[in-house]
């Protein structure tokens, strides 16, 4: 399996590289919200500096690892650093820190002065309902700049422990983390303890590189506790689920069942914690990107090989059909896997998909 697979991240690789060429917007030098097929054909909606920046994370170690970017790089990092006025939250800060630290470390600097990120924990929303994947970017950012050697930075470890211990609450006993550590009424309690998927990964690759900057032990052990939490909750065909319930430990929701999850977060996530933690979780990692190339419930590919793009995600289609699934979801355990019949797929891609593609297969953590 990891033999065969290998071969095809090579080819994945290639594909998104020059799938994310549609979704530059030529004139603002940004890429779109999406790409979404249609009856006139593939249409660009929308402008995303967030998924702009994590494009560019992705095209870095691309040519890194010795690949060509077909964009300019240069051009579009300076229309996304030319208004930083979208960087309105901590974790689209965290972001732009983990942004810099990567590809531009010498303006790591004059970022954490210019957005005044030594007190971003009280400027910043996001902070007060300790949402857990804005937490973990900002996290990540701060980690990076400390792995890349910054030294001058006022109060980074300060900042870097009081994140963490901002965002280790929000993690279950059982492992899983919770969307936030809001707990002000019924309803945000109970939203708060549950997690997606994007909850669990981002976390788990924050707490990895935390622990590494700033040799926390107890920060590798949680990683390696989520990690191993989602590893035991995938699906039969190598399915990353969607929805957990940080306090019973149960996977809430399966579908939609998104691409980006099995071909880009959860390895990123997985290759960080394995280099971390020293634990193997390659066949998890290998099997759910075999349910891109067929292992799936239509038992065909979601790669859509002559616009180079993966299609987004196998999901149930009409809402009412899927309220009354998440209804009789929660109530009792779900389905394991759902039939062809009952799913459809989503016929568009957004460019951090295959920019997270890129990061998780052409950088340094991967084996």
């Amino acid at each position: 399996m990891a033999k065969g697979a290998r071969l095809r991240v090579g080819e994945l690789c290639s594909l998104a590289a020059k799938g994310l060429v549609a979704m530059l917007d030529p004139e603002k030098q940004l890429f779109c919200y999406r790409l979404k097929q249609t009856p006139q054909g593939l249409i660009r909606e929308g402008i995303s500096h967030r998924y702009t920046a994590m494009s560019l994370l992705g095209l870095h170690r691309f040519e890194a690892r010795g690949g060509a970017s077909p964009v300019g790089m240069e051009s579009i990092f300076e229309a996304l650093m030319a208004d930083l006025a979208w960087v309105d939250n901590i974790g689209d800060l965290g972001l732009l820190l983990w942004l810099c630290a990567a590809i531009a470390p010498d303006r790591v600097e004059g970022i954490y002065s210019r957005l005044a990120v030594a007190s971003a924990l009280n400027q910043y929303c996001g902070t007060e309902d300790r949402r857990t994947m804005e937490l973990a970017w900002f996290l990540t950012g701060l980690s990076l700049a400390r792995l890349t050697g910054e030294q001058k930075l006022a109060g980074l470890s300060e900042l870097a422990e009081k994140t963490y211990s901002l965002l280790q609450p929000n993690q279950g006993r059982h492992g899983f983390f919770g969307h936030s550590g809001t707990r002000r009424s019924v309803a945000s309690a109970f939203r708060g303890g549950i997690g997606s998927f994007a909850d669990q990964v981002y976390p788990i690759y924050a707490l990895s590189k935390f622990g590494q900057a700033f040799e926390h032990r107890d920060a590798l052990q949680r990683a390696r506790k989520c990690a191993e939490a989602i590893c035991r909750a995938q699906g039969p065909m190598g399915q990353w689920w969607w929805h957990y319930d940080s306090t019973t430990g149960r996977v809430l929701q399966r579908y939609p069942v998104y691409s980006v999850h099995q071909h880009a977060m959860a390895p990123m996530g997985l290759f960080a914690a394995s280099r971390a933690t020293g634990c193997d979780f390659e066949e998890p990692i290998y099997r759910g990107l075999a349910w891109i190339d067929g292992n799936n419930e239509f038992g065909t590919t979601l790669r859509a090989t002559s616009s180079s793009l993966v299609w987004r995600c196998a999901y149930r289609p009409g809402k009412l059909k899927m309220y009354v699934r998440e209804l009789r979801d929660y109530l009792m355990p779900p389905e394991q896997s759902a039939s062809a019949a009952d799913l459809d797929i989503k016929l568009e891609c957004r460019p951090y998909e295959l920019g997270w593609l890129l990061y998780a297969f052409c950088g340094p953590d991967c084996k």
